[in-house]
């Protein structure tokens, strides 16, 4: 970790120094050489930090060296900054003159500069050996694999525990029947329960099902809260403990359930007895299973079966290994030769699922037996501490990282057990931190994103939600990973419950925290403490929606002025941010999504010189951002979607760096706010763009100034017209790149399409919908889109007929469309397709849908009877519900083949 921040120091020091060579600013005599000097000794200093990394946890000198270093190097940091804004400063007061080349900058060798050579002159006490990993990643495993075997040698435990639930035992008892999984960290306990908690005879069996994460402090309260949650799809209004309680028996009185709480730590019979009566009203045959690493636990709870969950066997752990390890590996010379290191490794896992895991996926990239033989025999194997807590296969793992990944992934302790990890969000706090870094060919949201599959290949997350394309777009991470996270930033990052006796305790040591995660509770908190944290890097303070936070937040921003990454997200009471934000200047991430009763934004946000993110999606009292948002010149990432405002200012157009801007309003109200124009320059923006009010475009040449031609990164496009005639040759001039992956249509008011829609100009489209086009009085030949998987067609009242020009003239029509949606095509009679067509039609069509087709007489038999359909949904479409009900329809025989067919009439 400290080699990261050293890295990070080293080159923010040469950018600066590059910075005021671009600018012609000119240090005072005497800082360059000292400068040059410094560089010097941070290098000798990054060369022997492997060596203390490793050190650190056998001898405890080493560490407090190193904690030292750390927080001479966060000083740095923040002078640097400092100094680089001062630079810019001087650029956009317009200091320099045509008299005058260079400008003298009065700046002498700052504090923590001085005292950070004086730490990193300590090195030589210990006798560091010199060494130097490579800084690059090695190759990057693929992550198609790293699921691999989620629950291995776990079917009679999984047998075991269904029969429980499912009532096959035979003990039913009155009151509740209660299940524990117990067992060692890393076994697999919640895997285990997710298994059964997602088994489909089981989502069969009970009413409703429902997961709490508990972990530690046991709070009936939230509790509660998350179960209310869970059933009712929406987060209660309630605070007090006995309104809860009878929210709850509301819910589930008379129905059976199945809740799970997962990794449970109390032994306080008194808290366990309030959340247990409070279900007793659910109906006979509900569960509780709970997962606990104490025995002593299961116990307390008075549990129905318990449920032991040892080690793998030594067969079951070298059978997992070896699959891991090995796996991408067919026929692979070295196999043999490997085999019997790796067997030895399994065993000395100790039948742990997720050690094995770790350390096979470490392997799968290691191709020498120099390098198996290291693993093995590591020293790490040895310490008494990791053979108590935490798993030697996690650290062995973490050496192995490169320095820059090493500090990505220690960072991850700022986030709450059992947190959902947005994948963009947690790239865009790295970049706050400075950890990530462009490296010419790579922006660093790539870098961020390698480093990210990186660590999901090595086991550090798990439980991925993935996109359509198999990306890994969200995870988590495994209790005992997050435990090994916090042991390496334990005077560093904090996860603070707060309430006010938590506040009051808080020890002034706190001041050396640099990531804080703030989880306000029931009480009314008292942020005095807060305020000492000063030098806080990272404050998220998610969902604090209490009236003491809103009080506070002024003398918060004033006294936190060291931020770079601040998250409010999700208060409900924040009308206005105040104005103090500008005072923080280092802020490179500003998080105020779904405050939705935030109005207004501070014109002080202009002196966010550093801002990357600024996310005020779901902002919906916001009517505009301030007009000075032009100069934030380094903002990458404006998410700005489901918004009531009603442009943007103009200055947008200058942010050529901007990669997210979700919505952009083509404004009405002249020189004040956004035109068209004002998205040439705007050629690095990437992911989804909606573009709205294009009624207020009055002709192409308007249009043409948007250039989206160039905007070779954007993958999803939203056009949103305004039904108005007169609009084809602005469409026509917002022909996008024929990289866009999915475009999207509102209200196009002419009856002619754009020329670009007819083929080539789409070449990678995949999802395409038209929605509201209500002149139009036919479709366009979409059958030529090569690799359009998913078409959806609203609102055209205006078509009568399908007919072959839907086709197009391609020998394959349709040749990857899975999912065809025809809905609210009112006066539509006719779908046809010629019998003597030759053509290969819709050979992958899986999913129609057919909703509210009144008028519609019939489906053309080609698609019925000779594509691979296996879904027919028929919706307010009375002719059609007749003809193909699959018991009386006229025409079931048609339809018999397809395996789910769903006719419905409103």
């Amino acid at each position: 970790m400290a080699d990261a921040l050293v890295s990070i120091v080293l080159e923010r020091l040469t950018s600066v120094v590059e910075q005021q060579i671009h600018e012609q600013v000119s240090l005072v005599p005497g800082v360059e050489s000292e400068i040059q000097s410094l560089k010097s000794t941070l290098r000798s200093v990054r060369d022997v930090l492997e060596d203390a990394e490793r050190r650190k946890v056998k001898e405890k000198s080493v560490q407090g060296w190193l904690e030292r270093l750390k927080d001479m190097a966060y000083e740095m940091m923040d002078v640097l900054d400092e100094w680089s804004i001062a630079i810019f400063q001087f650029q956009m007061e317009g200091v320099e003159n045509a008299s005058t080349s260079k400008t003298k900058v009065s700046f002498c060798m700052p504090s923590p500069f001085i005292r950070f050579k004086q730490v990193a002159s300590e090195r030589t006490d210990f006798n560091f050996v010199s060494s130097r990993s490579e800084e690059r990643p090695q190759r990057l495993i693929t992550t198609s694999a790293i699921d691999i075997s989620e629950v291995y040698g776990r079917d009679m435990d999984e047998k075991i525990i269904l029969d429980h639930l499912l009532g096959k035992m035979r003990q039913e008892k009155s009151g509740l029947y209660i299940v524990s999984i117990f067992g060692t960290g890393g076994m697999g306990k919640t895997t285990l329960a997710r298994l059964a908690y997602n088994h489909r005879q089981v989502k069969a069996h009970f009413d409703e099902r429902i997961w709490v994460c508990v972990s530690d402090p046991f709070e009936p309260a939230r509790i509660f809260r998350d179960i209310v949650e869970i059933i009712q799809k929406a987060s209660p209004n309630l605070h007090n403990l006995e309104a809860l309680q009878q929210k709850v028996q509301t819910c589930v009185s008379g129905k059976k359930f199945l809740l799970v709480l997962d990794d449970v730590w109390t032994e306080d019979n008194q808290l366990w007895e309030q959340l247990k009566n409070t279900l007793h009203c659910g109906a006979a045959g509900s569960r509780i299973l709970a997962t606990t690493r104490k025995e002593s636990v299961v116990k307390m709870m008075r549990t129905t079966y318990k449920h032991p969950l040892g080690e793998l066997s030594l067969e079951q752990s070298r059978a997992l290994f070896h699959q891991i390890a090995f796996s991408e590996r067919s026929n692979w010379e070295k196999e043999e030769e490997l085999k019997e290191i790796g067997e030895k490794i399994a065993d000395k896992c100790k039948g742990l699922p997720l050690a094995i895991k770790t350390l096979g996926n470490l392997l799968r990239i290691k191709n020498s037996e120099e390098e198996w033989k290291y693993v093995l025999n590591s020293e790490v194997w040895q310490l008494d501490e990791f053979e108590r807590d935490i798993s030697p296969a996690l650290l062995l793992s973490y050496y192995d990282l490169p320095p820059a990944i090493q500090r990505c992934f220690s960072f991850c302790a700022v986030f709450p057990k059992d947190s959902v990890i947005e994948r963009d969000e947690l790239i865009k706090l790295w970049m706050a931190q400075s950890y990530l870094k462009s490296d010419g060919s790579k922006e660093m949201e790539m870098v961020g994103r390698t480093y990210f599959e990186y660590l999901a290949a090595r086991s550090f997350f798990q439980d991925f939600e993935k996109d359509t394309d198999g990306n890994i777009i969200r995870c988590k991470m495994h209790d005992i990973v997050h435990d090994f996270a916090q042991f390496l930033t334990q005077n560093e990052c904090f996860i603070v419950e707060v309430d006010n006796q938590q506040m009051e305790s808080i020890d002034l040591s706190f001041k050396k925290i640099r990531h804080i995660t703030l989880v306000v509770r029931e009480s009314i908190p008292n942020f005095v403490s807060t305020y000492n944290m000063k030098n806080l890097h990272t404050l998220l303070a998610k969902e604090a929606f209490k009236s003491s936070v809103l009080v506070a937040l002024p003398n918060l921003l004033r006294h936190l002025t060291c931020l770079r990454a601040l998250d409010l997200s999700s208060n409900q009471l924040i009308e206005e941010l105040p104005k103090e934000v500008g005072k923080l200047i280092h802020l490179r991430f500003l998080n105020l999504s779904f405050c939705r009763k935030l109005k207004k934004l501070p014109e002080t946000i202009y002196d966010l010189y550093n801002l990357q993110t600024l996310n005020i999606q779901g902002c919906s009292s916001l009517p505009k951002l301030p007009q000075a948002m032009g100069k934030l010149i380094n903002l990458r990432h404006l998410e700005n979607s489901f918004l009531n405002n009603k442009g943007l200012p103009k200055g947008i157009g200058r942010l050529s760096s901007l990669q997210t801007l979700n919505v952009f309003i083509v404004s009405s109200h002249g020189n004040d706010e956004g035109q068209i124009g004002d998205l040439r320059n705007l050629n690095n923006l990437r992911g989804d763009l909606s573009i709205q009010g294009l009624d207020e475009v009055k002709d192409a040449g308007e249009a043409e100034k948007a250039e989206l031609k160039n905007k070779v990164h954007l993958q999803d496009l939203t056009l949103g017209f305004c039904r108005e005639e007169g609009t084809k040759g602005v469409a026509e001039a917002l022909q996008p790149h024929p990289n866009l992956k999915a475009l999207h249509i509102y209200y196009y008011g002419d009856r002619e399409w754009p020329n670009w829609m007819m083929g080539s100009s789409l070449a990678q489209l995949k999802i395409l919908h038209l929605k509201f086009c209500e002149r139009c009085p036919c479709l366009p030949p979409l059958g030529q889109l090569r690799v359009l998987e998913e078409l959806g067609i609203w609102k055209m009242y205006g078509v009568k007929y399908i007919g072959s020009e839907f086709l197009g003239s391609s020998s394959t029509v349709f040749p990857k469309l899975k999912e065809l949606a025809i809905s609210g095509l009112d006066e539509l009679k006719q779908w046809e397709i010629k019998e003597k067509e030759e053509r290969s039609i819709m050979p992958c069509l899986n999913h129609l849908i057919m909703r509210g087709c009144p008028k519609l007489e019939g489906l053309p038999d080609h698609v019925l009877q000779r594509t691979t359909l296996q879904i027919l949904n028929i919706r307010s479409s009375p002719i059609l519900e007749r003809r193909y009900r699959k018991d009386i329809g006229e025409d079931r025989h048609k339809i018999s083949h397809i395996p789910q067919v769903k006719c419905r009439c409103d």
